[in-house]
């Protein structure tokens, strides 16, 4: 019952918003019954309406734009009509169909949309279409920029920045003002805040200072961009300016302090510079109150070993590889599953699940790179029917238990495992990884093991196999379960898995589907 009673309230600021929204289903009386009877209203609010087209936005800030609300629907379909409620901070966005709707609502229950970065709420409405008034010529050049951009064409308004943001994960930064030096691992980690950031590219122009930076998801781009345009890294200097690239994806070669690729920590170093002189520390250790100390869990100090050029390249210190992993299934969680599936993207060193909060673990990895890794593939994951959350934690390492002392077996030691995958440099494997899919590479398969008996195998898993394809030499096997969660289940349970003959199967995700 949102939409009748929030649009009623917002009649009180004029008759025109009342005729530019008239409900399909309700005549004008049930509108002014709403008005009239505050405490009906907010009772009605408790029943969750059923999917429809039409979305209730609420708490949106005082100055959001139109461009910004449509731009929160733009990832997920065309947007086809929207009406704000300016006194009240709501609006109202329609979707060209419930199924892109259903998808905008799902993925904003597990990551919260910000404008302006102020958390806002998104619910279905009641009603089933918006009816706004033609005559209002702002929205309908909105609109129709809109669907200009979405069958091709180009925008001429204002909204052409909304839109870029909806389309491209990508975003240019320039620092104006720059007194002190800003690494790419200052930008990572501010940047970080607001979603998994994959590359960065960092390069002077007009003697300025730039980067690149890609995200994981445009929405992400979005909501940085947002927050941090015209803020200042440290105080009364370093001003970020930052906007939309036109790129979609950045071509990173190399990883050291000039580019970064989070998710392939294989490239070579190529000719990177040193890094910085870490006597600069000191220049920003004194300073808390800027846009990195605030930014919390990011202490001054932290920025300033950042700062310093202390990259997370394998082999330097400086940056920790340790996760925390949170939100996770504690009658069924074990290190040795946490270290199987967190050992697809990298070498986990130990685990603890911490003995008074059994729903959380601290993983290390060898280093800051496969954390970085790890948490963009598995953070938002399903392990054992919850979706686990997966940061990085402020601890350099995973301590182990005191001699003697028993912790019920909770932290585990595997520095010296043979099942780590990555420890051979140049290893196949490292070319080979890739986000959590249903579908699995098998390998090392006895000659004599047949698709039945693999078919079976993974159905005792407790997941239904779809599919199953054979590699000519019958060593290698694709095999799709029917979700990702259920492969994620089959891998923890079945990597080096004993074929006999003391063959151990290998199991990791396949970017192919059969």
């Amino acid at each position: 019952m949102d939409g009748i009673s929030d649009v009623a309230v917002g009649v009180k600021r004029g008759s025109d918003e009342l005729s530019m929204y008239n409900s399909p289903n309700s005549g004008m009386s049930s509108i002014s019954d709403g008005a009239s009877n505050g405490s009906d209203s907010k009772k009605l609010r408790v029943e969750e309406a059923p999917p429809s087209r039409v979305l209730h936005i609420r708490k949106l800030p005082n100055e959001a734009s139109e461009t910004e609300v449509i731009a929160l629907g733009l990832p997920f379909g065309k947007v086809t009509n929207i009406l704000t409620l300016k006194g009240k901070n709501q609006a109202f966005l329609e979707m060209g169909t419930e199924e892109a709707a259903i998808t905008m609502v799902n993925y904003y229950t597990t990551v919260t949309p910000h404008v302006r970065n102020v958390p806002v709420f998104i619910q279905y409405s009641n009603h089933k279409e918006l009816k706004t008034d033609a005559g209002n010529q702002r929205t309908q050049a909105v609109l129709q920029a809109v669907s200009a951009v979405q069958s091709g064409g180009s925008p001429s308004s204002d909204v052409q920045e909304a839109l870029a943001a909806a389309s491209s994960p990508v975003l240019r930064i320039i620092i104006d003002n720059m007194f002190y030096p800003v690494t790419l691992d200052v930008l990572q980690q501010i940047f970080s805040k607001f979603g998994t950031v994959m590359k960065i590219i960092t390069f002077t122009k007009n003697n300025q200072f730039q980067a690149l930076l890609q995200f994981s998801d445009p929405v992400n781009a979005q909501q940085a961009k947002l927050a941090l345009d015209g803020q200042n890294i440290y105080n009364s200097c370093c001003t970020l300016r930052i906007d939309f690239s036109k790129l979609v994806n950045l071509n990173v070669k190399y990883n050291n302090d000039k580019s970064r690729d989070y998710t392939r920590p294989e490239l070579p170093a190529g000719d990177g510079q040193p890094s910085l002189d870490p006597t600069v520390a000191a220049a920003f250790s004194k300073d808390s109150s800027s846009l990195l100390g605030a930014l919390n869990p990011l202490s001054a100090a932290a920025a300033a070993a950042a700062a310093a050029g202390r990259v997370a390249l394998a082999g330097q210190t400086g940056s920790s590889g340790v996760l925390l992993v949170s939100n996770l299934n504690e009658e069924m969680v074990t290190p040795q599953s946490l270290f199987t599936l967190f050992g697809v993207y990298g070498d986990v060193q130990r685990v603890k699940i911490l003995y008074n909060k059994k729903d959380s673990a601290l993983i290390q990895m060898s280093d800051a790179n496969q954390a970085q890794l790890a948490m963009s593939h598995l953070n938002g994951q399903k392990m054992y029917g919850k979706i686990i959350r997966v940061t990085l934690s402020k601890h350099q390492t995973v301590a182990l238990p005191r001699d003697g002392l028993d912790d019920q077996g909770l932290t585990k030691d595997y520095a010296n495992s043979p099942l780590h995958r990555f420890k051979k440099p140049g290893s196949k494997n490292f070319q080979n990884i890739f986000p959590p899919s249903a579908t699995l590479h098998l390998s090392n398969i006895p000659q004599d093991v047949t698709e039945d008996d693999l078919r079976l195998l993974f159905s005792n898993a407790g997941g239904t196999v779809k599919a199953f394809k054979f590699f000519q030499d019958r060593k290698m096997a694709l095999i799709q379960m029917s979700t990702v969660e259920e492969a994620i289940q089959a891998l923890i349970d079945l990597h080096n898995y004993n074929m006999g003959g003391n063959q151990h199967l290998r199991v990791s995700f396949s970017k192919s589907t059969i």
